[in-house]
């Protein structure tokens, strides 16, 4: 049945039908009734395509036979009237005239007209697609080994290859020779290049008799053909007001007995038992349906719903509604949780829009993005109820992931005070004012602090400045660092969660406290300077201090140093830092290893819980993740975990730098396009040459920096997720949860 009707649903496709929609979803007849109803349909549509294609078929041949009589005839008309060929002249150029007559190939000698039938001369006629026309000229030419005139005209119209069923260029053909054994081998060569050969009389008359009946039985065949389309058609119509209902119905009969057969039987083969998952919080909701169900079938035995413990480890499943979903899915992206795993998705339906703001900042761009997914948020029972294409699909998922990206972005861009690239005194006036107080260019004479800070964000004199690209490149560059290290933090503190929530206290003795000594006695030592620096004002350069805190770490700090104690604190900084990478690298596999041995011994310990004793396997094999205890893997893999760190810890940091980057890029191309297209078109007095640049600047805005740069920064905030904040603590290696529901076969590709 299912065959049935995706035979039907191919047919309606390619008779370009449009089904009725969907209709209720109960059924109104039986399943047997259905059968029976399908294989009618089928067994008439088949007839149908049957009839059909002999119709077509025996058109498509009158079509050939028609095209063939008319240029045929006019082959055969020409060589009456020349009997000679035209090549003749050019061999008797060429050739003496005390050659021997006998020699000359067959279409060289001079035959008059009359005597062409005495001396055996014959024809035949036929189509063949134009592709082919030059192969199987050389083959009859080599084949008759010359004694044969090929004369060809092109068919004037395309005609349907009955192999592959699509209209294509072809050529009507005659072939004049001698003989019955070159007749056959022409045959046969007709055949093998699928050359349709048709009788045309000599008689001129007998060709157009024969092309007016041949015309009428066209027309008449091609009424015919239209008729049973029509007819096919109001068939196809009729199934297709169905189809929807129909398939339902055949999918959930399916889905029934495919999950019947994953049940087995008991001892007694009395009763049917059947393993599965479901959520803790169903739970009561099942018991309730199998009540149900176990009253409207009057069965005598009861249905028994028992909690089990499994070996396998469980499926995942996250409750999500429709504004949580679009993050989930980027996360699954990378990784499906494990089963009670820390799930990041929790926190990237902040993380994840801050970062693309920081990369996008720009208030006037933010507003723009917001309108477009308020657009998409108010149409949402519209967009969902259509198919749309792969990229309003994608933008109509990701509604509300844009909706916290615009808002962010239009935070971050208050921070900046960027509109378009323009500075807006939205807080008050700013701050400075030009040193001078004749001058009126604060890009040359510079600025001087007169007043309290800018109450919040960027002071908008500082656009245009001498030191406007120093001054915003230090604060973004510092601000990204500092980001990047609180997300890396907050990776490495899930971790702890995750491995107290599965008692695994060797994950946090050895993995989480030394990743944190590490990380934070570099990069956290870091952050710490730069906001002492920002707090004091001081002028200390922290890529020196940074530097010689490795080549030189007893060494004066002379004018870099920022608070008191300093020089100490960095030794001992460093010293930690160096004694966390063998507390990551060695005490684990060792103690594992112990507690291996312990075990084996007879001694009551229990195995500690920890996730890299899971790494590797697959679900089933649980039973077996204890007794297949191997050190050097053990011990290989703990290396690899702790070089990854160490190494990422420095690469992750300089990865956070993209933020600083992107903004960057992103604030300095909507500077070109302002200053350079808008205010260069308006300096004109020429109204089209402004709205030539109001127009270009509006396309270039909109493609560049609200599509592309949009894709850019979403893609670098997905990156700085799935590498440098999940990798601290996720593992990523579960599948999901998957329940046995009709309401999805709906959406099921069948």
């Amino acid at each position: 049945m299912a065959r049935k009707l995706r035979f039907f649903s191919d047919q309606i496709s390619k008779a370009c039908i449009t089904s009725a929609g969907r209709p209720a979803m109960q059924p109104d007849i039986s399943l047997e009734e259905l059968e029976v109803r399908l294989a009618e349909h089928e067994a008439e549509l088949l007839e149908m395509n049957m009839n059909n294609e002999k119709l077509r078929q025996a058109s498509n041949e009158l079509l050939e036979f028609k095209l063939v009589l008319l240029k045929a005839g006019s082959f055969l008309v020409s060589s009456q009237n020349h009997a000679v060929p035209a090549e003749r002249e050019l061999d008797e150029n060429i050739y003496s005239k005390e050659r021997d007559r006998e020699s000359l190939s067959l279409l060289d000698q001079e035959t008059p007209p009359e005597m062409l039938n005495k001396a055996g001369l014959r024809f035949i006629s036929g189509i063949i697609c134009k592709s082919k026309a030059l192969r199987f000229e050389r083959m009859l030419f080599r084949t008759t080994r010359g004694n044969m005139f090929f004369n060809q005209a092109p068919a004037g119209e395309h005609v349907m290859d009955p192999v592959s069923g699509e209209m294509v260029e072809k050529i009507i053909f005659v072939v004049f020779f001698s003989g019955e054994q070159a007749k056959t081998k022409i045959l046969k060569i007709c055949e093998a290049f699928g050359a349709n050969c048709y009788p045309v009389p000599e008689d001129t008359s007998k060709q157009r008799q024969m092309t007016r009946e041949v015309s009428s039985r066209l027309s008449e065949l091609e009424a015919t053909l239209d008729a049973g389309i029509r007819h096919r058609n109001n068939a196809l119509a009729s199934i297709g007001s169905q189809l929807w209902k129909w398939t339902i119905m055949v999918r959930k009969e399916k889905a029934v007995y495919d999950t019947l057969n994953r049940l087995n039987f008991d001892v007694t083969k009395k009763c049917l038992v059947g393993e599965g998952w479901c959520p803790v919080f169903a739970k009561p909701q099942i018991q309730d349906a199998l009540q149900r169900a176990t009253i409207d079938s009057n069965s005598q035995v009861g249905i028994i719903f028992h909690v089990m413990n499994a070996i396998e480890s469980p499926p995942t499943y996250f409750r999500t509604n429709r504004f949580t979903h679009a993050f989930q899915e980027i996360i699954d992206a990378y990784g499906v949780a494990r089963y009670q795993e820390a799930n990041p998705a929790v926190y990237s339906v902040i993380t994840f829009p801050f970062l693309f703001a920081v990369m996008f900042g720009d208030w006037g761009h933010g507003i723009c993005l917001l309108l477009g997914s308020f657009f998409l948020i108010v149409r949402e029972k519209k967009f969902g109820s259509q198919k749309l294409g792969s990229f309003m699909e994608m933008a109509f998922g990701g509604r509300y992931v844009l909706l916290l990206m615009a808002l962010f972005s239009i935070y971050c861009g208050l921070i900046y005070n960027e509109f378009f690239s323009v500075p807006f005194r939205i807080f008050g006036e700013s701050a400075y004012k030009c040193r001078d107080t004749t001058c009126s260019d604060a890009r040359t004479a510079g600025l001087v602090k007169y007043r309290d800070p800018y109450a919040f964000g960027v002071d908008p004199r500082w656009r245009g400045s001498r030191s406007e690209l120093p001054f915003l490149n230090s604060l973004k560059m510092k601000m990204s660092i500092l980001l990047g290290v609180s997300q890396m933090n907050l990776g490495i503190i899930l971790s702890y969660f995750d491995a107290k929530f599965h008692g695994s206290s060797l994950d946090i003795r050895y993995q989480f406290i030394p990743q944190m000594i590490f990380l934070n006695s570099l990069f956290g030592y870091l952050s710490l300077l730069i906001l002492i620096k920002w707090c004091t004002g001081s002028q200390a350069d922290l890529y020196h201090v940074m530097i010689y805190m490795f080549l030189d770490p007893t060494g004066d700090l002379g004018e870099n140093r920022l608070f008191w104690g300093q020089k100490p604190l960095q030794i001992l900084l460093l010293l930690l830092a160096i004694v966390a990478v063998p507390w990551m690298l060695f005490p684990k596999p060792f103690i594992l290893r112990k507690l291996n041995t312990e075990r084996f011994q007879g001694r009551t310990y229990g195995i500690l819980g920890t996730s890299e004793m899971d790494l590797d396997h697959e679900p089933d094999s649980a039973r077996q993740r204890h007794d297949d205890f191997n050190f050097s893997e053990v011990f290989v893999h703990q290396m690899i975990h702790s070089i990854e760190f160490v190494l990422g810890a420095v690469s992750n940091t300089a990865s956070y730098l993209r933020l600083w980057a992107l903004s960057l890029a992103h604030s300095e191309l909507s500077t070109v396009f302002y200053e350079k297209i808008l205010l260069l078109a308006w300096g004109y007095d020429n109204p089209i040459i402004r709205i030539a640049g109001l127009t270009v600047f509006a396309f270039a805005t909109a493609f560049i920096l609200l599509m592309m740069e949009t894709l850019s920064a979403f893609l670098h905030a997905l990156r700085l997720h799935w590498v440098e904040f999940m990798s601290k603590f996720y593992h990523g290696d579960g599948y999901k949860f998957r329940p046995f529901s009709f309401a999805s076969l709906a959406d099921e590709e069948y």
